[in-house]
Order: structure tokens, then C-alpha cells, then sequence
């Protein structure tokens, strides 16, 4: 059985989107625990944040491990997450 097409080039970055994935994950998932827990409101700059990171690192996690459906997923993740920022942002300053 052969490997899956990978974006990573060696060792050294194999090992970066491994540490990156499982910090991504940590992130997006106390992002729901904060926010279920009612520890941060879920639009707040923190909160949003947390998710754009969280997903961003996942979607690069993904991406060198060619599995297609979590890049899509989190790059969504992120872009959702940019999105609901500009608009907090927006909201704070007028």
C-alpha cells in the first residue's frame, strides 16, 4: 500500500504539521469549551482569534497529510472565523 500524496518535504516539516495539528486542535476545541462554559462570549476578538489559528493550523496539518476534506473544513473554519472578527471589529468601532 502506498502513502498518500504529501505536500511535506521531509522530516522537519512533517514534524512542524504534526505540533501544529495538535495545537490547532487544542485551540478550536477550548474555543467550544470557553464559550459552552461561558468562560468567553463567542464574539469576542479572543474567541475568533482562537478559531483562526485553530483552523489554520489544522487546514495546514491537512494539507501536508493530503487529507483534502479537513483542509476544506478548517480553511472554512478560518474564513469564517476572519469574517465574524472584521465584523466585531467593525461593530466596536463605530
Amino acid at each position: 500500500m502506498t502513502e498518500p500524496p504529501s505536500w511535506g518535504s521531509g522530516l522537519p516539516s512533517s514534524i512542524a504539521a504534526e505540533v501544529a495539528g495538535w495545537v490547532g486542535a487544542l485551540l478550536v476545541l477550548a474555543s467550544y469549551a470557553l464559550v459552552s462554559l461561558g468562560r468567553i462570549g463567542a464574539r469576542t476578538r479572543e474567541n475568533q482569534w482562537i478559531n483562526i489559528v485553530g483552523g489554520a493550523a489544522l487546514a495546514w496539518n491537512g494539507l501536508v497529510h493530503g487529507a483534502w476534506p479537513s483542509v476544506a473544513l478548517n480553511a472554512v473554519w478560518g474564513v469564517v472565523g476572519l469574517t465574524a472578527l472584521v465584523g466585531i471589529m467593525r461593530t466596536r468601532a463605530q
